[in-house]
Order: structure tokens, then sequence, then C-alpha cells
């Protein structure tokens, strides 16, 4: 799945350097040629690895394309964070996990604007690598674990989206005690947690299963949680294979150590 996300994101980010276009899918979200090629890419990757596997990804969802997945599944979104895409802010990323039983396993995070690779993975930890101008590979002697920290519970640092805020979040943030915010793109919210950066990213608003799999996936193996909320209670881990919702996921709050 690593070395997928990086052939994919290398594919990404020559299609960023260009004078590229986009257009709105049916829900009005917008796709690139990079988002189509970077699927095009992951889907013949884990076929040929692990034909067996069905594969849950984004665009062939949008189009109707989706199989029966049963037990476990991989959960591909080849280009999370098209708007900053569009938007040229760089924080944008390639999502590839493992869902099993309707938990994410495994996953790989990797942001191609900026060269930053994450992936974990049940029972392994988390690493992070700055990865080089034309590598292709990840490479276990430039990994370092990561670890997600405990919060200081007064003086909480939140991660959540610069497009996505709204009354509710803020005053979720305000009862739990934020004193600080960070804005992240994508699913590099998770990452941020995951690699100690911030304490938790509350999400009350859309988000679907190839959205946060990945991350999810890196979190947990960083030592952190990604809960379902109802209301403002934590109800349980976020899970997957929700076909019964369409593959959207609850609202859901995403902690670090602790």
């Amino acid at each position: 799945m690593i070395d997928l996300a990086l052939k994919a994101g290398a594919a990404i980010d020559a299609i960023y350097k260009t004078d590229f276009d986009s257009e709105a899918k049916g829900d009005g979200s917008p796709v690139t040629a990079a988002d189509k090629q970077a699927e095009e890419i992951i889907e013949a990757g884990l076929n040929a690895a692990q034909p067996d596997i069905p594969i849950l990804a984004e665009e062939a969802a949008s189009e109707g394309r989706i199989p029966e997945l049963g037990d476990r599944f991989f959960l591909v979104d080849p280009l999370d964070g098209t708007r900053e895409f569009v938007s040229r802010n760089g924080e944008f990323t390639v999502n590839i996990a493992l869902i099993d039983h309707g938990r994410p396993i495994s996953g790989v995070v990797y942001a191609p604007a900026i060269k930053k690779l994450y992936y974990g993975a049940t029972g392994e930890g988390a690493f992070f690598q700055q990865v080089a101008p034309g590598q292709n590979r990840a490479t276990a002697e430039h990994q370092h674990e990561i670890e997600a920290r405990a919060p200081f519970h007064k003086n909480l640092v939140a991660v959540a989206s610069r497009s996505h805020r709204s009354p509710e979040t803020d005053a979720l943030m305000e009862r739990i005690g934020v004193a600080d915010f960070t804005p992240a793109g994508s699913s590099l919210k998770f990452c941020l947690l995951a690699q100690g950066s911030a304490d938790v990213y509350p999400r009350l608003g859309r988000t679907m299963e190839w959205d946060t799999g990945a991350g999810q996936a890196v979190l947990e193996a960083a030592g952190g949680r990604v809960m379902e909320l109802d209301g403002q209670n934590e109800v349980g881990p976020l899970r997957y294979n929700k076909r019964e919702r369409g593959f959207d996921n609850p609202h859901f709050i995403a902690w670090g150590r602790g």
C-alpha cells in the first residue's frame, strides 16, 4: 500500500504542476484528472497484489461501482482534499486503508505536494517519513516512529478543517476545553494527532468512509482513537462498511493518546 500511495502521489503531483481543470460530481464536489488517474493506479496495484480482496474507492463509488465487500476490503480515497488541490494549498492526500470486520487495521496517508508520508498498522505502530524528490519506495532507515500525545485537558489543541467550521463545532471545542486551534486540510488532521502535534479533531459534518479510514488506522496505530458521536456523547469506535447509510460517517471526535 505504501509504494502504491507514493506512485499515485507522483501522478497527482505531476498534474498539480500543470494548468489542470476540475469538474463537479453529482454531489457538487470537485473532481480532477488527478483523482481519476490516482485511483486507477491504486486499484490496478491492489488488484495485482491482492486480487481476492475487494476495493471500495471514492470515484468508482460515485459512479455506482460498489462491489460486495465482505469482512475484509480495501478502502481508497485517491485524492482527499480536492478543494485543497484546486486551491493549491498543498494539504491534500492519497489514502489507502485495509478494513477488517468494520475496523481499519492498516493505513497509508501521503501528502504528495509536501512529501509527507504516514503509515501504521494495528500492533505494529505508526511511522512518518519525509519523502525525498523522486523517491518511489518507503525506506526503513528513514522512517520515524510517531506517537499520539496524552492531552492536557485544560489546554487542548484542536485541529479542524478550514472549510468545515460550524457554530456546533466551536461549541463542542469550548465545552471540552480547547485553548488553541490548528487549521489543516484533508486526512492530515488525523496525522497531526498521530504525531503528537495536536490533541483533538471534532467533526460534526458529513464525511465518507474513504475520507477517514486510512487516517484512523494511522492514528489508532499511534495510540489515539476515533469515536462516533451521538449528540455530544461518545458511543463507540468509528466503524466501517456502513452500506445501509451509503458509506457515510456519523459525527465523530478523534483524540490523541489517553
